[in-house]
């Protein structure tokens, strides 16, 4: 009987220590699958995270049908780089419809946002976005003198969070002047449209004093700093008898291209401008940095960025190829024959 009732108390004992145990490896089975779905949530989650690429512009958005903006040009190119919108790439823009005051409080909306690098075309951009992040990396593509806006410490060096390409405006003034005095005929005295507050125009405005002398070329300024100066500059340009016309670059003409381009036709004033842009809308010529240049590389220091190099460490670069751009049509309607010599050089003609 006591031999019964001991065996009973072993068997007894020996399954509560086996249901204890039992209970241990389901605690620990639980944590083990508790940990195992955190982890896979948490990289689901970092697969998630798709990098966002904040567009800060100066003027209005592209419309259908138009000549497409930069950031059209920019996702064509990271396609061509590998990435796919809404895949591993996304983008949040803000435009200021050419009210330049807007600027400051989009880029801070965009900051907001958390980007992970935001995109500026010009000077006006690029300086709204310095002032509102230290940290975001920035990269601007059409910046004529980054240095003397205060963007970068150098072009070789950039430091801090900025870098770009710079279309060297400044350097070519020159060159826009020889174009035109080879394409129009006994050209003498030549109107430079310009802005004193912009300090990039105002630096295009100053190296085209010597070529001019070289070239025997007088120059009239037409400084206009606000667009409603623009009908009566002109009236004065056409009064001083300037026979063509030479337009920096600046965001007011930029963000006034098409009305630049109608006034110079008004006033039978044959005119080269920097960016082709204008000569789309109707300009006679362009001269400057190959079109697709500054957003191949660009594109190229967005994609070393997101992949963990620092703006400081990536150089500002500058332009290898340039273009000649001409309109036929308006040339046709100023009375002018492009002589062979400069429709040699074209890259592109409008017809």
């Amino acid at each position: 009987m006591e031999e019964t009732v001991w065996t009973r108390c072993f068997d007894y004992s020996d399954n509560l220590k086996s249901k204890i145990q039992n209970r241990k490896w389901m605690g620990l089975l639980a944590i083990v699958v508790t940990l195992t779905m955190c982890r896979a949530v948490a990289q689901a989650q970092q697969q998630a995270k798709v990098p966002m690429i904040g567009w800060l512009g100066a003027r209005s958005a592209p419309s259908q049908g138009g000549s497409p903006g930069g950031l059209v040009v920019l996702r064509r190119m990271l396609r061509d780089l590998g990435y796919a919108e809404g895949k591993n790439i996304a983008f949040e823009s803000r435009y200021a419809d050419n009210k330049l005051d807007r600027l400051p409080a989009l880029a801070d909306e965009l900051v907001r946002l958390k980007v992970d690098i935001l995109l500026t075309p010009a000077t006006a951009e690029a300086l709204a976005a310095k002032n509102a992040t230290r940290t975001i990396p920035i990269v601007f593509y059409t910046v004529p003198d980054p240095v003397a806006a205060g963007l970068v410490d150098s072009l070789a060096r950039p430091g801090g969070n900025i870098t770009g390409f710079t279309p060297i405006q400044a350097v070519l003034a020159g060159k826009r002047l020889e174009l035109l005095k080879e394409t129009v005929p006994k050209l003498y005295r030549v109107a430079v449209l310009w802005n004193p507050q912009d300090p990039e125009s105002a630096q295009q405005w100053k190296e085209s004093q010597l070529p001019a002398r070289e070239l025997g070329l007088q120059l009239h300024s037409m400084e206009v700093s606000s667009a409603d100066k623009y009908e009566s500059a002109f009236k004065e340009a056409t009064k001083a008898r300037s026979a063509a016309l030479a337009v920096t670059q600046s965001a007011l003409a930029v963000s006034n291209e098409k009305r630049i381009v109608d006034l110079a036709a008004k006033n039978r004033l044959p005119a080269i401008y920097t960016p082709a842009d204008f000569v789309d809308s109707g300009g006679l010529m362009s001269y400057g940095a190959d079109r697709d240049e500054p957003y191949r590389r660009v594109a190229s220091m967005v994609d070393k960025i997101l992949k963990g190099t620092k703006p400081a460490d990536i150089p500002v670069e500058q332009p290898t190829k340039f273009e000649l751009v001409i309109n036929f049509k308006t040339a046709k309607a100023l009375g002018l024959t492009i002589p062979p010599i400069v429709l040699m050089r074209a890259e592109r003609v409008i017809k």
